[in-house]
C-alpha cells in the first residue's frame, strides 16, 4: 500500500468501523491513506444501485466490508430468513462493484457463528464449511460463510485479493446497547446502568455458563488496518485472544458489576436461552503473523466501555 489509497470502510459509523476510524487517524495514520467511513445515509448496500453510486463517489482503491444486517441471539432466531437474504445481497454487491470498479484488496468481516455446531475445539480457520452452523442463527451464519466462497471464486477467475477476518465476540464504544437486540456485554452494561440507577436487581439472561473469547474493539481495530496492509491470504483469519482468556458470561457480568461499582443484588433468570455453550478459537495463525501482538486487559476495557456508555447514554442506549 505504497501509493495514494482511498479506503473505503462499509458500515463505517458501528463498534467495529468507529474503533478503525479511531486507529486509522490516530496512532496508525498515514499520510497516503484517504478514509471513507460510509453509513446507512450513504445508501442501502443491498440494492445494487446505491452501491455503485457509493463506490462512484468515493473511488476507493481498498475496502473493508463490514455492512451487515446484526442482531443478539433472541432477534436471529425470528429473523433467519431476513438475516440471510439482506446479507447475501450487500455483500454479493459489495464484492462484485469491487471487482468491476478495479478495487486492490477487500477485507471483510466475519462471525465466529459461521463454524459448524457440531465441531472439535479450538475451532479453526479451516473449518469453516465442515457442518451445519448453530440453529439458532443459521441465516446470518450462512451468508457470513458464503462471504469465503466468493473471495476464493474471485481469486481462482479473476485474481482478486478478497479476504476475510473472524473476530471472536466484539465489544467497545459505539455498541449496539439496545437491551432486545445488543450482543451480551453492552447488554450487560445497558442493564448494570439501569439497575443502579433505579436501585433494582442486575438481571443475567441464562445460566452464566456459556463461554466466550472477547475482542476490544480497538484491539481488532489495530488487527483488521494490519490485514489491510500486510495479510496476504485469500484464506481467513481469526482474530481473538487466545483461547486462555476465554471468559464464562458469569465471570463477564462480574467484570461489569466491578467496573460500574454495582452494588446491588444480581440474578441469574434460567428460563432464557443460554445459545451455544461455546465456541472457542485459535488464534495460532494470528500469532504465526503477529506473536508479539499485546491485547488489551479485558478488566481494563471492559471499564473504558462501561465509562464511554455513561458518558453517551442519551444516544448509545438507543
Amino acid at each position: 500500500m505504497g501509493d495514494q489509497c482511498v479506503i473505503l470502510v462499509t458500515g463505517g459509523t458501528g463498534l467495529v468501523g468507529q474503533a478503525i476510524k479511531t486507529i486509522a487517524e490516530g496512532e496508525e495514520k498515514r499520510p497516503n491513506e484517504q478514509w471513507y467511513f460510509a453509513s446507512s445515509k450513504d445508501g442501502d448496500l443491498s440494492v445494487r444501485e446505491d452501491t455503485e453510486k457509493l463506490f462512484a463517489k468515493v473511488k476507493p482503491t481498498h475496502v473493508i466490508h463490514l455492512a451487515a444486517m446484526v442482531g443478539g441471539l433472541f432477534r436471529n432466531l425470528k429473523y433467519n430468513l431476513d438475516f440471510y437474504r439482506i446479507n447475501t445481497l450487500i455483500n454479493d454487491n459489495v464484492l462484485n462493484v469491487s471487482y468491476k470498479t478495479g478495487v486492490k484488496k477487500v477485507v471483510s468481516c466475519l462471525s465466529t457463528c459461521i463454524f459448524p455446531d457440531k465441531t472439535t475445539y479450538p475451532i479453526d480457520e479451516t473449518m469453516v464449511h465442515n457442518g451445519p452452523p448453530h440453529d439458532s442463527n443459521f441465516g446470518y451464519s450462512y451468508s457470513k460463510r458464503m462471504i469465503d466462497v466468493l473471495n476464493r471464486a474471485y481469486n481462482k477467475q479473476h485474481g482478486c485479493q478478497f479476504t476475510s477476518v473472524v473476530p471472536t465476540n466484539v465489544y467497545g464504544a459505539h455498541d449496539n446497547f439496545n437491551l432486545e437486540d445488543g450482543h451480551v456485554l453492552p447488554g450487560l452494561i445497558h442493564k448494570i446502568y439501569t439497575a443502579k440507577k433505579n436501585n433494582t436487581p442486575f438481571t443475567v439472561w441464562g445460566t452464566g455458563s456459556p463461554r466466550r473469547q472477547f475482542i476490544y474493539s480497538l484491539d481488532l481495530a489495530r488487527l483488521m488496518i494490519w490485514v489491510l496492509r500486510e495479510y496476504p491470504e485469500i484464506d481467513p483469519i481469526i482474530l481473538s485472544v487466545g483461547e486462555e482468556d476465554e471468559v464464562s458470561i458469569k465471570e463477564a457480568a462480574e467484570a461489569v458489576v466491578e467496573a460500574m461499582d454495582f452494588k446491588g443484588e444480581v440474578k441469574y433468570d434460567t428460563t432464557k436461552s443460554d445459545g451455544q455453550f461455546k465456541k472457542t478459537a485459535s488464534n495460532a495463525k494470528l500469532r504465526k503473523y503477529r506473536p508479539d501482538f499485546k491485547f488489551t486487559p479485558f478488566k481494563q476495557a471492559v471499564k473504558e466501555s462501561c465509562d464511554w456508555f455513561v458518558a453517551n447514554y442519551e444516544t448509545a442506549r438507543k
